[in-house]
Order: C-alpha cells, then sequence, then structure tokens
C-alpha cells in the first residue's frame, strides 16, 4: 500500500518545521499499517518562495469578507524554504527511508504558469494539485467562523460549480500529477442538488489530462463524514480509466496510513487491484496489496 498525502508540523518544542526523526515516526506507523511507500506532500502555501511569487493575489477580492482572514492565514504559515524542505525529503531518501519527494500544489487562479516553473527546479518524485480556495474564501477551514458562514449565505450549487471549474482548471495546466480529494467542496457537509453533474465535470477533466486521483480517508474524519472520492464519483472516475493513489491527508502522527485497509477493499470492490507509484514525475502501476 502506498499514502501519498502527508504533511510536516512542527515539533513544540522547536521552531524548525521540518525534522529527519518525525519522516522516520511517520514511516514506522506507516509500516504498522502494511504502508510501504510515502509522499511527502507539503502545501505550496507554507514557502515563501512560492507565495512571495504568487504574490497577495487576496487583494484581487478585497470586497470579500473572507479576503483578510486568508491573507492573515497564508502571512502565517508561509515561513519555510522549498530548498530546505525539498533537500530533507532527500535526506530521508538517502537514509533508506521509503519516502516520495512530494508537494501539495495549491491552485492559484491563473497564475499556475508562475508556480510550476518554481516547481521545475527540484526533483519531486509527484505533485499532487488541490483546490481549497475559492476567491478569497477557504471553503474547507469550516471551524473559523467567517469561512463557515459564507456556506450559510452563497448557493450551494454554485459553489460546486466553481470549484468544478477551478478543478478543470488545475487539471489542465500541467502543473500536477494527482489531484488531491478531488471533491473536497463536500467537506462541512454542504451537497450539490445534482451532484452526478459535477462528478461527471471533474472526472473527465482528470482524464483528459492524463491525472492519477487520490482515493483518502480524510473525509471520513470531516463532518461530511465520507471518504473522498464519493462512491459514485469514484465510479465515474473508473469509468474514463482513471488510476489512484491512495492518501490520509495524515497532519499528524497518529492519521498515518489511516484505514488505508477501508480504502484498498472500497477499491477492489470495483475492480482496481493497482495503485499509482511515482518517481520523477514518472507514473507507474503497482500491486495495491504486498504479497
Amino acid at each position: 500500500m502506498i499514502d501519498y498525502h502527508l504533511h510536516l508540523w512542527p515539533h513544540e518544542e522547536s521552531s524548525v518545521w521540518f525534522r529527519l526523526d518525525q519522516i522516520a515516526a511517520y514511516c514506522d506507523e506507516a509500516a504498522r499499517h502494511g504502508v510501504n511507500e510515502l509522499a511527502l506532500t507539503e502545501h505550496t502555501s507554507r514557502f515563501v518562495d512560492v507565495v512571495s511569487a504568487v504574490g497577495p493575489f487576496w487583494l484581487k477580492y478585497g470586497h470579500e469578507p473572507t479576503s483578510p482572514v486568508l491573507e492573515q492565514y497564508l502571512n502565517w504559515h508561509a515561513r519555510n524554504s522549498l530548498e530546505q524542505y525539498v533537500n530533507l525529503a532527500q535526506l530521508a531518501k538517502d537514509e533508506g527511508l521509503p519516502i516520495k519527494i512530494g508537494l501539495e500544489v495549491d491552485y492559484y487562479r491563473d497564475q499556475m504558469d508562475i508556480v510550476s516553473p518554481i516547481l521545475a527546479q527540484y526533483p519531486f518524485d509527484v505533485l499532487i494539485g488541490s483546490v481549497h480556495w475559492l476567491g478569497s474564501w477557504q471553503f474547507d477551514d469550516y471551524e473559523v467562523p467567517t469561512h463557515f458562514h459564507e456556506w450559510t449565505v452563497r448557493d450551494v450549487d454554485q459553489c460546486w460549480a466553481d470549484y468544478t471549474i477551478a478543478i478543470e482548471e488545475l487539471a489542465a495546466s500541467n502543473s500536477v500529477d494527482v489531484l488531491a480529494h478531488p471533491d473536497l467542496i463536500k467537506v462541512a457537509g454542504f451537497q450539490a442538488s445534482d451532484r452526478a453533474e459535477f462528478w461527471e465535470l471533474m472526472a473527465s477533466a482528470a482524464a483528459r489530462a492524463d491525472l492519477s486521483v487520490e482515493c483518502s480517508s480524510a473525509g471520513w474524519k470531516k463532518p461530511v463524514a465520507e471518504q473522498y472520492p464519493s462512491e459514485g464519483f469514484l465510479d465515474r472516475l473508473i469509468a474514463q480509466g482513471v488510476t489512484f493513489t491512495t492518501a490520509s491527508d495524515a497532519h499528524s502522527l497518529e492519521r498515518v496510513g489511516e484505514r488505508v485497509g477501508d480504502l484498498a477493499d472500497l477499491l477492489e470492490a470495483r475492480g482496481v487491484t493497482q495503485l499509482a507509484s511515482f518517481t520523477n514525475r514518472q507514473r507507474q502501476l503497482v500491486a495495491m496489496r504486498s504479497s
């Protein structure tokens, strides 16, 4: 099994965000769940290199009440060097840990052509793409009152439509290899009246761009209480010939490899027996379960 979505967080006793012992602990925990290949995929929004190049895009949406909230969030998170992160991931590989050097590439509307050349400078094994904000609205940060309030005043079907357009544009940008938690828009439990329409559009976008799609256990921990993607969406992706990675979207040690067996069962029930593995951004299919 593989877990292609792991974040690194700072140790409480240190201002240093990234440490080799943290990665080693992740690998040990993953092994307990039968996971033998992990991708470190910290957000691009945590690195000053990317955020500085993209610039304060939230100012375009200064009329939105979420704009200053997103600005505060990004300013707090963007404090690390992409070079240092990649060097640590490479060190983990050199130490023999089963690590893939990856990144979760945040979607910046009309600016992916700025992000991609920055990432091309580094020896990434896999880049996973995600949409976490629409305009300046961080729709999945439902615990922040300003962001959650938007769910109560916006048209939910339009939210799904806007998210789907962002996913289509991200897929078409050729900047990533995998779509992470592809139906994240459902995270707070607000469902479109006709999800199937949006599922079909997103599945077609992934297939056209020849992207793999993440099957993630993280949604089971969210208000929606459902894995990503939904089963109906999963069926459409399979019908389009899309390949899959599995992921826990772990932000802490105890979540690494979480419910990976349930994800495998979900895929195997639909005839999927192989997962997409990446090296130097080249995909190969490997057996889902080790013999």
